[in-house]
């Protein structure tokens, strides 16, 4: 049986609606009051560090986190704010970034090569957090 949609598909639409970032412009937004990190990764993942300041919201919970008329809702995000999206290497957050845009997030953008891309271009990284 196939899928009628496999998760290639689901990223190629992503990926035609999404707005993306380097891991070097996303940097030079890391102090701007206007921007929003958020890391979508596994709790598990944290292990490792994040990007100074980020928000962490598993993928999972994204939905529930985002919305404000939900009791989980995170005040991260905030529809004023430029959100930043990533994960480990960027699949998950490209999803999220899609996910975001069609709940009404105009100012959301996918870091291409995540959290990894991050990490080996020599940028600031949190240490490990409470996991």
């Amino acid at each position: 049986m196939s899928l009628a949609k496999g998760f290639k598909d689901l990223l190629a639409e992503a990926n035609a609606v999404i707005d993306v970032i380097s891991v070097h412009d996303a940097e030079q937004l890391l102090e701007a009051a206007d921007v929003a990190f958020i890391d979508l990764r596994e709790r598990e993942e944290l292990a490792q560090g994040t990007i100074p300041g980020a928000a962490h919201v598993p993928r999972g919970l994204l939905e529930f986190v985002a919305d404000p008329e939900s009791p989980m809702h995170n005040p991260a995000f905030d529809p004023a704010k430029r959100l930043v999206v990533f994960c480990a290497s960027g699949g998950r957050s490209t999803l999220a970034a899609k996910t975001l845009h069609d709940m009404g997030f105009l100012k959301v953008t996918n870091m291409v090569g995540g959290f990894q891309a991050w990490a080996e271009a020599g940028a600031p990284v949190d240490p490990l957090r409470d996991v």
